[in-house]
């Protein structure tokens, strides 16, 4: 019976109905079928309700609005003027510059898109004009943008949270070190890659330290957020909070690069892109709903414990699903579509949650520069509207590979995600 509700989904998906509304009527198709109309009809509010009750959940609003503030604000902007300035003398410095800026961001917004619609918009002019090869500056961008959910603050973090109820300021911790790791990659990749490009002129060490000083408010949003989570000073869903808070003060009060007629956009793009998530949730909650009325996630629990084959075996096997996935659906529906399955399966081998987390997230990262409906690589061609597609894909292939790379060195040293958290008041 699954299999025909999974083909109904795959269906509804096929013909161009939206993920929340797919998920959703395939699973209530399912509980119709199940438990009968009534009965099935009057679960739907329920589930709604239980799904969104969740403290952890008020942080995504927070989130999303701290990143639309400082996208529209242009503090990214900011940040690349201040990596250029530093770096920009350097073989590949401009390119180098691009992924820092990316990751600087990131830790600022928690925002993949945002990462790459600020970042790109500005590197990607800059760096064609340098000369670099077109296709390394596409996909330094777009995998540059995906550091946005590793480096925390991250929303996917927060529903995983949500969903197991692990730590949000333990998983927060464990995306730290794999994503400047991450980071250096990029950065390594970059510099080999674009290593015979003629450098650009050394700014002055006036100029370095005029940029950094005028983009100092803005690189303190990380410290306050993850140092205020990291020291106990207050909780994620608060972090949320302040940061919104600080963000709304540096880009009205001190940049001044906002006034109050930019603020119903700002409050209208927050709205949409926060119903979009809400509408996943519940609608992936009903699916999920039906998957534990047929018994489906113990069912596959039980068929884990009595295999004979090693656990690694099966690990490799959840990352090429996770892969597969991510050629069809975006991250948030992934991972509500998946954790429930998974979250049971990965206790049952031995797995840290915490650490599985982080390859998690990474997978997600992957679903964002993967063809066809990578996020991100449309992302790219929207702001770049002369590029095709395949050179985009082209120029995110090499990062993919460190990606997966990344994933690989995350089993042979899971202390890389496990490390830090540990330490987590």
């Amino acid at each position: 019976m699954i299999w025909g509700f999974l083909a109904f989904l795959i269906l509804l998906l096929l013909a161009g109905v939206p993920v929340a509304f797919s998920l959703g009527l395939a699973g209530l198709a399912g509980m119709y079928l199940l438990m009968g109309g009534t009965t099935a009809f009057a679960q739907v509010p329920i589930i709604a309700f239980k799904t969104l009750d969740d403290f952890v959940f008020s942080a995504i609003p927070l989130y999303v609005l701290m990143s639309q503030v400082l996208l529209s604000g242009k503090v990214g902007n900011d940040l690349y003027e201040v990596a250029s300035k530093w770096l920009r003398h350097l073989p590949g410095g401009l390119g180098i510059a691009t992924i820092l800026a990316c990751a600087l961001f990131a830790a600022i917004s928690g925002s993949s898109v945002a990462t790459a619609v600020t970042i790109g918009a500005v590197a990607i002019p800059e760096m064609l004009s340098r000369d670099y090869d077109k296709r390394l500056v596409l996909g330094s961008v777009a995998a540059g943008g995906t550091l946005g959910i590793l480096i925390p603050p991250s929303i996917p973090m927060i529903l995983y949270g949500g969903i197991t109820g692990e730590s949000v300021g333990q998983l927060f911790m464990s995306g730290v070190m794999p994503g400047l790791l991450l980071t250096a990659l990029f950065t390594g990749l970059v510099y080999w890659m674009a290593r015979k490009k003629p450098t650009q002129p050394a700014a002055s060490w006036q100029e370095r330290w005029a940029a950094l000083k005028h983009s100092v408010w803005g690189l303190l949003l990380p410290v306050i957020v993850v140092g205020g989570i990291y020291s106990g000073i207050f909780t994620p869903t608060e972090a949320a909070g302040v940061g919104t808070v600080y963000s709304l003060f540096i880009t009205f009060c001190l940049y001044r690069t906002l006034t109050w007629r930019d603020l119903p956009t700002i409050l209208r793009d927050t709205t949409k892109t926060t119903t979009m998530i809400i509408a996943i949730m519940v609608g992936a909650m009903l699916f999920g709903f039906m998957l534990t009325v047929l018994q489906i996630p113990q069912q596959l629990t039980e068929f884990m414990a009595t295999l004979q084959a090693n656990r690694w075996v099966i690990f490799i096997g959840i990352n090429l699903l996770l892969l597969f996935l991510g050629c069809f659906l975006e991250t948030i529906s992934i991972m509500l579509i998946t954790m429930p399955i998974l979250y049971p399966i990965i206790q049952q081998l031995g797995f840290d949650p915490i650490w599985f987390n982080v390859v998690l997230v990474v997978n997600m990262e992957l679903a964002l520069i993967t063809p066809p409906v990578g996020m991100n690589l449309f992302v790219i061609q929207g702001i770049s509207p002369d590029t095709k597609m395949e050179e985009i894909v082209q120029g995110v292939l090499p990062f993919g590979i460190l990606m997966a790379l990344l994933i690989a060195l995350l089993a042979v040293m899971p202390e890389l995600a496990t490390w830090l958290p540990q330490f987590t008041k």
